[in-house]
């Protein structure tokens, strides 16, 4: 029986009192394939049943006992103590800090969040912070026409899909141009990337390393952005920022990343934060809030919300995001996990998941049939070309116990046949050994 909250009267009196005679009318500005079918809930639980009831849900889950799987969130180690720390009511509880006088503690760990990917990224200052890695595109994006007036976008289809789908979305009723620039066996064609990048575009926008995982040095073609007056922005990986290239080395303007690297688990897909750094020259166009160190009258140290452009706070044609959300805790855990390993140790998570993708790309490209996408270098994360259907492959495996890594072939045409592979330091040789032995029997057609 479908389910009835109120009698026909009662549902005929509240249709009249919001003015419309039917439930149709009621959702007629609702898209007819998004609108509610039927209203048959079921019946209620107990607080018991309804545990019972999802424990049996959560049971039927799939197990992997080892995992490659990266496209841009990874599975690190992360320390206990970031947990500890997070779990303190002044931080777990605490809100937006409107009021200084109120929250020293929380704006000074903002501050030192800004601090520490300032220097992460050797840019000149950072928010605190937005959403993800896509949304930190599109407001990166945002930034750029704000500052250029323009109203052109230049972007390498090797940033990761789902940050270029979320731009797309974003901008889906704004009057852009965005150019995607489609790569070549997974890697920018720089030559046309440079090419497309003209006096009309607000910014060009690179990943590295690209979602395929190779290591790119993008001086060339944000020399060529800064020439025709456009801004430079690059997606980073926060880890593998402790060893490469930095967005400031490359020249570029703006740097973003997801910051789910850094002290965040996966956790089902969030909530991760969004990571943003940019050049002094930009900083009245950074969304969000920025946190400043200042004295108070007796000389003792003070923090306090120095710039907050947010729709709250000015004008709403002025403000620089509308969808800016206190992402203080997931920041707050990704300074502390910053803190607990330090810069050596931060560079020896990325070395080692580095080193063991070598390992891992060195025996599974040594398989029959299974080549690697390109040649070029490569980070924690690589590319390769299977003889057959990726997915019917990963498929196999999984009732191995084994999730071999991600499937570009959802988001890029003539794709799959590819597996992007990825190590962290959670990983070790034998697993890698055991993916190679399982992959083998796979493709061999024993499993």
């Amino acid at each position: 029986m479908p389910f009835v909250p109120h009698s026909d009267e009662e549902t005929r009196e509240m249709l009249s009192t919001v003015g419309v005679k039917s439930l149709d009318d009621l959702f007629e500005y609702i898209p007819k394939d998004m609108r509610p079918k039927q209203f048959a809930l079921p019946e209620g639980m107990t607080e018991l049943g309804t545990l019972q009831r999802l424990q049996g849900m959560a049971g039927a889950n799939s197990t992997v006992e080892m995992s490659f799987l990266g496209a841009g969130f990874y599975d690190h180690f992360i320390p206990a103590a970031v947990d500890a720390m997070v779990s303190r009511g002044e931080f777990l509880t605490a809100y937006t800090p409107y009021q200084p006088e109120a929250a020293q503690g929380t704006l000074q760990a903002i501050f030192e969040y800004q601090t520490a990917i300032c220097n992460l990224m050797e840019m000149d200052v950072a928010n605190a912070s937005v959403y993800d890695g896509g949304s930190a595109i599109f407001e990166s994006c945002m930034m750029a026409v704000r500052a250029t007036r323009r109203e052109r976008i230049v972007i390498d289809a090797a940033v990761n899909p789902l940050y270029r789908r979320m731009l797309h979305t974003l901008t889906d009723n704004l009057k852009l141009d965005i150019v995607e620039i489609n790569c070549d066996a997974g890697l920018p064609v720089k030559e046309q990337i440079i090419a497309a990048i003209d006096d009309s575009t607000a910014a060009v926008v690179l990943q590295n390393p690209t979602f395929f995982g190779n290591v790119c040095d993008y001086n060339d073609v944000f020399a060529a952005a800064k020439a025709k007056g456009a801004l430079s922005i690059l997606s980073v990986n926060p880890v593998l920022q402790a060893v490469l290239k930095t967005p400031r080395e490359m020249g570029a303007d703006i740097a973003v990343a997801d910051g789910q690297s850094i002290g965040q688990p996966l956790n089902f897909g969030g909530p991760y934060l969004g990571v943003m750094a940019c050049t002094k020259e930009l900083v009245r166009q950074i969304p969000g809030r920025i946190v400043g160190r200042t004295t108070d009258l007796e000389g003792k140290t003070g923090y306090v919300l120095t710039l907050q452009a947010r729709e709250q706070h000015i004008r709403r044609a002025k403000a620089t995001s509308n969808i800016c959300s206190n992402q203080a805790l997931c920041a707050l855990r990704a300074l502390i996990h910053l803190c607990l390993l330090g810069p050596d140790g931060l560079a020896a998570a990325a070395e080692r998941g580095m080193e063991l993708a070598r390992y891992a790309a060195e025996k599974l490209s040594g398989l029959p049939q299974v080549t690697m996408l390109n040649a070029a270098p490569f980070g924690n994360e690589f590319a390769l070309r299977l003889p057959g259907n990726a997915a019917q492959t990963v498929s196999k495996l999984l009732g191995k116990g084994i999730l071999p890594g991600a499937l570009p072939g959802k988001w890029y045409p003539g794709m799959d046949s590819i597996l992007l592979v990825a190590c962290t330091e959670k990983n070790s040789e034998e697993q890698i050994d055991a993916l190679a032995a399982a992959l083998g029997d796979a493709l061999g057609g024993k499993i």
